[in-house]
């Protein structure tokens, strides 16, 4: 005799599949009578002046406007007034006199400014304290007029 195609753990799989079917239709049924779910306005979040979620719109009257130009995002780097004119003190961190350049650390923002031995008025070492300006070049901020300090 031959033996049935169907055997029992599939006609339990189909049975399992057209209930869940039967319960996903049922389900869709019912929000349908009930009008869809949540309207717009009370799915809606807004966030108050100190960053909390709330679900009540934010005051007009407090609104304020923020220029693009405002935001500044990272650490802003050394911009021209910053650099040019005034006396700078820093230590050198790294100076090759074979090859004529080096670093000197600044201590006003910590930012390594490259030096060359042109821009030197005295011999200057590793780990001597210096006096300079900063000048824009084409490669970034150059540090000019180096002068050791007492």
């Amino acid at each position: 005799m031959a033996k049935s195609q169907q055997s029992w753990q599939k006609n339990e799989r189909e049975k399992k599949k057209q209930k869940e079917r039967q319960e996903k239709a049922e389900r869709k049924a019912e929000r349908k009578q009930s009008g869809g779910g949540k309207s717009l306005n009370d799915m809606m979040a807004y966030i108050d002046e100190f960053g909390n979620i709330t679900d009540t719109p934010p005051d007009p009257s407090k609104r304020t406007e923020v220029k693009l130009e405002d935001i500044v995002i990272g650490v802003p780097k050394a911009t021209e007034a910053d650099g040019a004119g005034a006396p700078r003190t820093g230590v050198v961190t790294f100076f090759n006199s074979g090859k004529g350049f080096g670093f000197i650390k600044d201590q006003i923002s910590g930012e390594s400014v490259f030096v060359h031995i042109n821009a030197c008025a005295d011999p200057i070492e590793e780990n001597s304290k210096v006096q300079f300006e900063m000048e824009k070049s084409p490669r970034g901020w150059q540090a000019v007029n180096v002068s050791l300090l007492k």
